[in-house]
């Protein structure tokens, strides 16, 4: 089991590398096709050439919904990269808590009295999942009544509601789903 703990380790690892020198790939290629469209550089010599070639073609998604969103379709790189660099965060929390997960199940199995601990972790860890879910959710802007979405506010709003009572909103942004993922983390150490 530490065999199989220890690969999984180090897959991230090449994973979160692998991610890092794809976001730096696309970060250049943003820069340069953002730099075409805004004619900082020639877009017909050599690179904006390249950029209508190859890379206008994988911009047109982005840039379709951009300009659906009321932007620029000259910011359509700069939202790629966005989407690569959060997407990359996102996958390698995912990534983590199904490891964190994975080593519970083993600490959990190797005794049966370990087994109640194992249960609670589990508890919390889909505690942490329902409130990064449904903060994804008011980011692009998904009905919290969606099937998809329905479930992590039936798990969370118990916990949330009064957290809201005292902590005051800044503006548009809700900071209890912030305070409640701490709170749970205390909480978690505090009972194992």
């Amino acid at each position: 089991m530490d065999q199989a703990l220890t690969g999984y380790s180090a897959m991230l690892g090449i994973l979160r590398v692998a991610l890092f020198w794809l976001a730096l790939g696309v970060a250049v290629i943003a820069v340069l096709d953002w730099a075409v469209r805004t004619r900082k550089v020639n877009p017909f010599g050599p690179a904006g050439r390249f950029c209508r070639r190859f890379v206008d073609p994988l911009m047109a998604p982005v840039e379709r919904h951009v300009v659906r969103r009321g932007g620029l379709p000259s910011s359509a790189p700069l939202w790629t990269l966005v989407v690569v660099i959060v997407g990359g965060i996102l996958l390698i929390a995912l990534l983590n808590l199904l490891g964190r997960v994975f080593a519970d199940v083993a600490f959990g199995i190797s005794s049966p009295a370990r087994f109640g601990m194992l249960l609670l972790t589990w508890a919390f860890s889909l505690l942490r999942i329902a409130l990064i879910v449904r903060v994804i959710s008011t980011w692009i802007q998904v009905s919290p009544f969606s099937i998809w979405i329905r479930w992590s506010y039936l798990l969370t709003e118990w916990m949330l509601a009064p957290l809201r009572r005292v902590i005051p909103t800044f503006g548009p942004v809700d900071i209890t789903p912030i305070v409640a993922f701490l709170l749970l983390g205390i909480i978690q150490s505090l009972l194992l």
